[in-house]
């Protein structure tokens, strides 16, 4: 049985029994002999205030007014006293370990420091608290691959899993069918094609750079691409094998480098890709200058509701990823958060703390976190949801609610963030879940080996992006691949997959 199971184990073996347990609770009313039962009353919710530590996004900046903390309390009883980091969230939160000064909840980015605070000792293991998470139980069932990540390489839990939120960031292939259209062209199945049309592209629209990115710094557009080569841009194991692979040194890999050395020779990408920034990309996409793009779903609605208003014929649409080797018609897994809230393992009141989050697991906390109360946000016509008129978008709902912000969900439906969309953008979600790669679980690793681990990554991660550059832009020749990977090899790479290896064996 797999160490992972192991350790959720009677966590999960009571779901069945606790599934029905949630938010509330009855008792029943104690009557006179011979007398028929009354009605049972809910339970008045325990009141309890805690102290938490929030990241804050400019664009919904914290209100301790937000109705959303009134429906929180309403259903669990509890309310917090709310800290703001003084600068940066990562310094604040060490300034806090360091005086031994932790509040009640804080909210970590990303997972990997909140583990490495968890096994210092800084933060509660959750796992030992399952006997106030009912709700919490049943969920870890529903989605055993998140429980699975969610786990340290200790085996333990520090941070709160998360599901549906990471909708958000979403990455697909999109393409102008407006422009496809009007000359007769299909989009690409293939990379082969991809080259084949860009080519198309490029000779009825010269000053054009048909496929273009705004991620080409540190090669962050392979991260996206990897997966229709069937492959990643770094470490990841091997979902039939269980064995760990490095991309950057497989055939597949070189595949993709290939096909991007030829877009740069043809002039298929812009020449400057490297540092292509965002206001030149969004330039390129708006002056029919660019074609066909992958980044995040988003986009789709980014550009297409300005650009309708000048250009109507301007669409923007959801592409099928072309396939790099067969098989992998796939968009890069990316639809997840590494971020949440955490207990110090020094609060007094982490069983009520976890017994408070614990509602957020249930179909009740998901839908009221995601929607809002009864039709204050949202309201339904001829069978539809709508926003109400005084919210002009999701970032309104966010800044006036406070719903979908850092702490007030772990739960989410994402149709919530959809409803003021395009019916475009909506149909584009559906088109990409039928794309989805797979998911890869990230290694985790124990305290004595990160220090290890990040020197050997730190040199891999060096070595590639100087040498793949190069290939692409012809500085280099492929006929050096095999003498690129033998260096790769000598830097570090085996002693950094062996010690991979070891991190993925203990989730067994």
């Amino acid at each position: 049985m797999k160490k992972w199971t192991t350790t959720l184990g009677s966590l999960l073996i009571s779901a069945s029994m606790l599934v029905g347990c949630s938010g509330t609770t009855s008792t029943p009313i104690a009557t006179d002999a011979g007398s028929s039962t009354k009605p049972a009353v809910k339970a008045e919710k325990p009141k309890n205030t805690f102290t938490m530590l929030l990241e804050v996004h400019p664009n919904w900046p914290y209100n301790k007014d937000w109705v959303v903390w009134k429906w929180i309390e309403e259903k669990t009883g509890a309310t917090f006293n709310v800290q703001l980091p003084s600068g940066e969230l990562k310094d604040t939160i060490n300034l806090n370990v360091a005086s031994g000064n932790m509040p009640d909840i804080t909210f970590f980015n990303p997972r990997a420091d909140a583990d490495k605070f968890g096994q210092q000792g800084v933060l509660a293991n959750i796992l030992d608290y399952k006997d106030v998470m009912p709700n919490l139980t049943a969920w870890l069932k529903k989605y055993p691959d998140i429980a699975k990540a969610a786990l340290a390489a200790d085996g333990k839990m520090y941070m709160l899993p998360n599901e549906g939120f990471g909708e958000t960031n979403r990455v697909i292939w999109m393409y102008r069918e407006d422009i496809f259209k009007k000359n007769g062209l299909k989009p690409p199945a293939n990379y082969e094609e991809l080259i084949t049309v860009g080519k198309k592209l490029k000779e009825l629209y010269p000053n054009s750079y048909p496929f273009s990115f705004r991620s080409g710094a540190n090669l962050g557009i392979l991260n996206f691409a990897t997966a229709q080569f069937g492959t990643m841009n770094g470490l990841f194991q091997d979902e039939k094998t269980g064995k760990v692979r490095y991309g950057p040194i497989e055939n597949e890999y070189k595949k993709m480098i290939e096909f991007f050395q030829r877009m740069q020779k043809e002039g298929l990408i812009p020449p400057d890709w490297l540092t292509f920034n965002v206001q030149q990309w969004q330039n390129a996409v708006s002056n029919d200058q660019t074609f066909m793009i992958l980044d995040y779903i988003g986009r789709l609605d980014l550009f297409n509701i300005p650009m309708k208003k000048t250009n109507p014929s301007f669409n923007l649409a959801f592409m099928p990823p072309p396939e790099g080797v067969p098989g992998f018609s796939v968009n890069p897994y990316t639809h997840i958060l590494e971020t949440g809230m955490t207990f110090s393992s020094k609060s007094k009141k982490v069983k009520e703390a976890l017994q408070a989050f614990d509602w957020f697991y249930s179909e009740e906390g998901k839908e009221l976190l995601s929607w809002g109360k009864g039709d204050e946000v949202y309201i339904t016509e001829n069978g539809q949801k709508k926003l109400r008129p005084e919210y002009l978008d999701i970032t309104d709902v966010r800044k006036k609610t406070g719903l979908a912000t850092n702490g007030t969900y772990t739960w989410f439906n994402y149709d919530a963030h959809l409803i003021p969309a395009t019916q475009e953008q909506r149909n584009a979600y559906d088109l990409a879940r039928k794309h989805d790669s797979v998911y890869h679980v990230r290694p985790q690793y124990i305290e004595s080996e990160l220090s290890n681990v990040s020197l050997l990554q730190a040199a891999v991660d060096k070595h590639r992006n100087e040498q793949i550059t190069k290939f692409i832009l012809g500085q280099r020749s492929m006929d050096e691949w095999d003498q690129y990977v033998a260096e790769a090899k000598k830097i570090g790479v085996d002693e950094l997959m062996k010690i991979t290896q070891t991190a993925y064996d203990r989730l067994k």
